[in-house]
Formats: C-alpha cells, structure tokens, sequence
C-alpha cells in the first residue's frame, strides 16, 4: 500500500465551501426584496412615471439564520406605500418553528449542548443557551397561563390524585409531587383541569387544591374520583358539598392483596371482580358480604377486615347511570 495518502481536512473544505455559498444565498436572497420594491413602487429606481405609487428611502439591515450561515439583508425602506418583503415572513415562520422545536426539545428533556448541536446541523449556527433560557421562559409563560386558566362549564366528574414526577435541576435529581384533577363535562369529553406542583397527599393539601379549582370554575361536580389519600375523602364535603367519593377499585384491590399470599392471589382477585359486576348496589353489598367469609375460611382474616370495612367506597358509581358504570 502507498504512503503517499492524500489527507483530507473535512472541517476545512467545510468552511471553504461555507464561505461562498453563503455569499451566494446573501446575493440571492438581497435580489428579491428590491424587485418586490419596484413592483410596489410600480418604477425602477430614480425612474419618473406617473403610475409611481411610492418612493424609495434607502435601507435597513436584517439578519437571518440559514443553513449556510447568517446572511444581511438590505430591505429597502419606502414612503408613500407600506413595504413588507416576502422573504422576512418566510424566515420569520422559520424562526417561529425553530423556536418551537426548541421548546419541544428542552420539556421532552433534551439537554442544552444537545440543542445546540442540533441547532447547528439544522442552521448551520449554534443558538447560544441565554436564547435557550428565554424560550424556556416563554414556554412557563404559557404553561401558566394554561394552567391558571378560567374554567367554564360543569364537570360532573372530577378524577383526583397525586403523582411523583422527577426535574433534573442543576445537574441533580429532585422527586416533585404534583396534584393533578382530570374533569369530565357534560359531553363525557376528559379535560385536565388542575396540575398543581410542590404539593403533599395530605388533608390540607388536598383541601388547597380542591379551593383553587373551585375558585377557577370548577363546578356541578357530583362525583369526584381517586385513591384513598389522607385527607381526600374528608375534605371534598367541605369543598363540595354536593360531590361524593368513589374509591379507586384497583387500589383497593392492591390494598387487599398486600395481605394476601401470592398463592391465593388469582382466586381472591376473581372474587372481589365479582363484587364489582353485580347489577345493582344492593347485590354487590351481598356478593361482599359472601366474599369476605369466605376470605376468613381460606385464612385470611385481614383481608376480610379491609373488604369490609372499605368495600361502600367502591359502590358510589353504582347511584350513578348504569351508562357510565364502566369508566367511573
């Protein structure tokens, strides 16, 4: 094999080639506005007609962002006749879809050299992290502006619970509890109505975030959906005297198998499910009943006490619309 390897410099050809396609597309792109300006103008430069619609008055400058680099624009400036080119609108909804991927790809937790990077292979410059820092910005502002929003309209039924999230901040790690409520209006359509961040599953907490929903509209809520957090069940009468609780089914089913051996597990599942099919609420405090004896033959005390003594807080839905049994 020869030595005589020719090398190739790929970042210097880059920047060669760079150069003059960039200058080209700067040439290009400066030909069009004045051409759109003697089109409006109705006469070339310096040119006397009578069908003259305005005149001109010099330049100013505009920088855009390309894929072949940041090019100046020369925009003429007119009198008489108001002038808006073409080419500024086509990059201004470039930049807008440039700032909204980037707005994308920090909340899906894109880090900021990576959005850089990104940016560059995109438009052939990197966006600087402040630029970064103030779409992130303007992203919060809509979030809470979403989030604070009035709420029109009634939600019969209001689904309620707490959910931890992990932030990265600073380079660390941090767990965040959010309260989030999830409505149901009057056309069965779901709507989140309140994510509320920083917040414990406890009663005052729950009662903080019931208020601010009240407070932002929310209201003909006849039922409202969730675990058995502490302080759930008691601080919706206080809030909403006309709303009842549902228990969760399916945490109250976990709350029963944590005391149930992994053997039995399968058997005492299609027991409770059975509960929960019967065809009214009367019935279903029969199958309960049936249920939790037979849990205390098979040994398993504890579980019969927790069937028993939570069973009437999974039996809400059954006073509601047959109709609706199945999501509620």
């Amino acid at each position: 094999m020869s030595d005589n390897i020719i090398q190739l410099n790929g970042d210097l050809i880059k920047h060669d080639l760079k150069n003059p396609v960039r200058s080209s597309v700067e040439e290009t792109l400066n030909a069009l506005p004045d051409k759109e300006a003697d089109e409006l103008v109705n006469a070339g430069k310096y040119e006397r007609s009578e069908e003259r619609q305005g005149y001109r008055s010099g330049h100013y400058k505009r920088h855009f962002q390309t894929t072949a680099g940041e090019v100046e624009l020369n925009v003429p400036k007119l009198k008489g006749v108001p002038f808006e080119t073409a080419i500024i609108e086509c990059y201004r909804r470039r930049e807008s879809s440039l700032e909204e991927a980037l707005i994308e790809m920090y909340l899906a937790g894109v880090s900021v050299r990576r959005a850089e990077d990104i940016t560059e292979a995109l438009r052939g410059t990197k966006v600087s992290p402040s630029t970064i820092s103030n779409l992130n910005k303007k992203a919060y502002e809509h979030i809470e502006k979403w989030r604070t929003r009035p709420l029109s309209g009634r939600y019969p039924y209001v689904y309620a619970d707490g959910v931890c999230l992990k932030r990265s901040r600073g380079g660390e790690i941090q767990n965040v509890s959010v309260l989030v409520a999830i409505g149901v209006n009057e056309d069965g359509c779901r709507e989140i109505t309140g994510a509320a961040e920083g917040m414990k599953e406890d009663k005052e907490s729950w009662r903080s975030f019931f208020v601010w929903l009240k407070q932002r509209g929310l209201c003909g809520v006849h039922l409202i959906i969730g675990d058995r957090n502490p302080g759930m069940p008691e601080t919706i009468p206080e809030v909403f005297p006309d709303a009842r609780y549902q228990r969760c089914t399916v945490h109250f089913y976990r709350n029963i198998f944590s005391v149930t051996p992994r053997s039995k597990m399968k058997a005492v599942a299609m027991m409770l499910k059975a509960i929960h099919a019967q065809e009214s609420k009367e019935s279903a405090r029969e199958k309960a009943a049936q249920v939790a004896e037979k849990l205390k033959e098979m040994k398993l005390s504890t579980a019969a006490k927790k069937l028993t003594e939570g069973i009437e807080e999974t039996l809400t839905y059954m006073d509601f619309p047959i109709r609706h049994w199945s999501r509620i």
